[in-house]
C-alpha cells in the first residue's frame, strides 16, 4: 500500500505538504498541488478514511450493524448483507459490517470515528435503545425494520403486519377455524423486534375480522423444542387444522412430527410459512409460504440511503408488499368428524 510519505518523496516535497493539498486546509501553490495530485495518481495512493473523514470528506463506506444472534435465522441475515454490499459497491460505497450486540456504543464508535459516511440497522426493536442517539447525531442512515416511532428516520422493511392477516386469510377461505401460529424463538418476543411483534398483530387483528381462533407460541427451534411446542398447541387446541410458521429452523422438524402421528399434510393439516423460497420450495412438503424478500431490502436500504447522501432524499417509510405462493402444504379444512 503506498504512503503519504512516498507520494511526497515522488513529488519532491514534504508530507505535510502533501497532508495540505488533500485537506485543502492550507493554500498551496498551483505548480506544488498539480505535481503532489500527479504524484498520487501515478502511484495510485488512496488516503485512509480516518484522513478523509479529518479532511470534511466522504470515506465512501456505509456502516452495516447486524447483530449476529443466535435466535435468528442467519442466512436471511447474511443475504440482505449481500445485497446491501453489492448494491453499494455499484454506487461506489465499501461497506463496514458490525456483527455484535453492541446497541448504542457501535452507533456512538461509528459516528465519532469518521469511518462512514452512513448508517444502515438492521434487527430493529419496537422501542430501540440506538435510535435515539442515532436521531441527535444527525448522521444519514437508513433502518431495515420498523421501530414503534419512526419520526425522522428512513425504514425498509417489508410489510409484517401485512403477512400476518395475509396468512390468516389464505388458511380462514379453506375453511380452517382454529389457526396455531409457531413463532421465533422466546427472547425475540422479549426483545420486542419489530418484525415478530408486526407480524404477530397483523395476524390477531385479521383473526378477530375472519373469526377464526388463533393461538401463538414461540418456539426455539429443532425437533426437541418443536415435538415440546407442537404436544403444547395440540393439548390447548387439539382442532387446529391449521399453522402458521415464522421460524425457519422448526419448519422440518414439524412436518416430521405432524407424519409421525399420522397428520397428513395437506390432507389432515395445512401449513403456512413465512420464510425464504429456498426453505418452502426445500422442505419435505413443498411449502405455501410468504416469501421474505431479502435482496429487495437490502437494496431498497442502500438506494435510499445514497439519495440522503446526495441530497436528493428525505425521510421515506418503504414498505414491500407480501406475496403469498399456494405450493403442496396447504389445502381445505377436513371435514369435522
Amino acid at each position: 500500500m503506498v504512503t503519504l510519505a512516498e507520494v511526497a518523496q515522488h513529488a519532491g516535497v514534504s508530507a505535510s505538504t502533501v497532508s495540505y493539498v488533500l485537506s485543502g486546509k492550507r493554500s498551496i501553490s498551483t505548480t506544488t498541488r498539480q505535481r503532489v495530485e500527479q504524484s498520487i495518481r501515478e502511484l495510485g495512493y488512496h488516503p485512509n478514511a480516518g484522513a478523509r473523514a479529518l479532511a470534511g470528506k466522504r470515506s465512501n463506506i456505509i456502516a452495516l450493524m447486524i447483530p449476529l444472534r443466535t435466535d435468528m435465522y442467519v442466512p436471511v441475515m447474511m443475504e440482505i448483507a449481500i445485497a446491501v454490499a453489492t448494491t453499494a459497491r455499484t454506487h461506489g460505497y465499501d461497506v463496514l459490517l458490525l456483527t455484535g450486540e453492541e446497541g448504542p456504543d457501535a452507533v456512538r464508535r461509528v459516528t465519532g470515528s469518521g469511518l462512514a459516511d452512513a448508517m444502515i440497522l438492521m434487527d430493529v426493536e419496537l422501542e430501540d435503545e440506538r435510535l435515539p442517539l442515532l436521531r441527535r447525531t444527525g448522521q444519514p442512515s437508513v433502518l431495515i425494520g420498523l421501530p414503534a416511532d419512526t419520526d425522522g428516520l428512513t425504514c425498509v422493511d417489508l410489510d409484517w403486519t401485512a403477512t400476518g392477516a395475509l396468512c390468516v386469510e389464505h388458511l380462514a377461505g379453506l375453511g380452517h377455524r382454529d389457526i396455531a401460529v409457531i413463532g421465533e424463538a422466546p427472547a425475540v418476543y422479549e426483545r420486542h423486534t419489530g418484525f415478530a411483534e408486526r407480524t404477530l398483530d397483523g395476524l390477531r387483528t385479521r383473526a378477530r375480522e375472519t373469526g377464526v381462533r388463533v393461538l401463538h407460541r414461540p418456539c426455539d427451534g429443532g425437533y426437541d423444542a418443536m415435538a415440546v411446542t407442537l404436544a403444547r398447541i395440540l393439548d390447548e387446541r387439539p382442532a387446529t387444522t391449521g399453522f402458521v410458521v415464522q421460524n425457519e429452523s422448526a419448519v422440518e422438524p414439524l412436518l416430521a412430527l405432524l407424519r409421525q402421528q399420522g397428520r397428513a399434510v395437506p390432507e389432515d393439516v395445512s401449513v403456512v410459512a413465512i420464510c425464504p423460497d429456498q426453505v418452502a420450495v426445500q422442505a419435505s412438503v413443498r411449502l405455501t409460504s410468504v416469501a421474505v424478500p431479502a435482496q429487495e431490502m437490502g437494496r431498497y436500504a442502500v438506494e435510499h440511503l445514497v439519495a440522503k447522501l446526495d441530497g436528493r432524499g428525505g425521510d421515506d417509510l418503504v414498505l414491500i408488499a407480501p406475496e403469498l405462493t399456494v405450493r403442496a402444504s396447504s389445502g381445505p379444512a377436513p371435514a369435522a368428524s
